[in-house]
């Protein structure tokens, strides 16, 4: 399948590159070069602008935020330029008034608009193992089924609305962040007590948390293992904010979101934006002074 690749960060890169060794012709394009030169050597094309990957049957966006997701799609005029019956398959964590105003610019250029954020880190995209949320018109997502199959190990449909899928994505990450934060002050009160968190952790992520999401970031705490990110604190930060937005749009309290807002916003001021979200878990340990 002909195939545009938009944002090739830590999640971007590997996914491109398992479209590659699956035999798709793949055009990448990134703000940064580098990354689209790697990919060039086992094969994509690379694009000198948005527009050009638009060129295609299908363009996936995996880019960092609403902003930049504006900026490259929209403000740069490729989805104007875009092939004819081309499909948007946006894997991308994004407010749902982004995506809603998406859909309708979609709709108004006569093209099809997929929503398939992800769980899982740079590691498990690598492997092709992602879970994959999906929502949009049915005959597109059929279409798209076959990338799909490549990216992840499961795909979780919802419906036709591709807001759905993004819901749960942020649904999703708001409960994953809130994990982190607890298995943090769950470790400093421990501590204050002489258990040290890697022991106390290692109890609770093969007992009463026994998951994935426990026992990796469980790990990157007890080890204090977050200097290599795999998902920035910052990305974190934004989507909490994506939660608490979502939740005002329909009158839903999230109090906890707020108090998560703070302590990511602490991490933020002290310089830990680039650490791996894993830092979040350390920051009740250091307001407890054992750090």
């Amino acid at each position: 399948m002909q195939i545009g690749f938009l944002g090739l960060g830590a999640m971007g890169q590997p996914m491109a590159a398992n479209l590659l060794m699956a035999g798709h012709d793949v055009c990448v394009w990134n703000r940064s070069r580098e990354a689209a030169t790697e990919l060039a050597a086992q094969g994509a094309t690379v694009a000198d602008s948005p527009a050009e990957a638009f060129d295609a049957e299908v363009v996936i966006s995996m880019l960092a935020d609403d902003h930049s997701t504006r900026e490259v799609i929209l403000d740069s005029g490729a989805l104007n330029v875009a092939r004819p019956g081309l499909i948007h398959l946006s894997m991308a964590t994004l407010s749902v008034a982004f995506v809603s105003e998406l859909v309708a610019r979609h709709a108004e250029a006569g093209l099809a608009y997929v929503a398939a954020p992800v769980f899982g880190r740079s590691e498990v995209a690598a492997a092709g193992r992602l879970n994959i949320l999906v929502a949009g018109p049915s005959d597109a997502v059929a279409k798209v089924q076959p990338l799909l199959d490549v990216l992840g190990q499961k795909c979780w449909p919802l419906g036709v609305d591709p807001v759905r899928a993004n819901v749960v994505k942020i649904a999703g990450n708001f409960m994953l962040i809130s994990a982190i934060e607890a298995m943090g002050e769950a470790s400093a009160l421990a501590q204050g007590h002489g258990v040290q968190a890697a022991e106390l952790l290692e109890i609770l992520t093969n007992t009463l948390f026994a998951s994935p999401v426990y026992k990796g970031y469980g790990a990157l705490i007890a080890e204090r293992r977050v200097t290599e990110p795999a998902f920035k604190l910052a990305l974190g930060l934004k989507d909490v904010g994506l939660a608490l937005s979502a939740g005002e749009a329909k009158h839903v309290p999230l109090p906890f979101a707020s108090v998560l807002r703070d302590a990511l916003l602490e991490a933020m001021a002290q310089g830990e934006g680039q650490l791996d979200l894993a830092a979040l878990g350390l920051r009740a340990m250091k307001r407890a002074g054992q750090l």
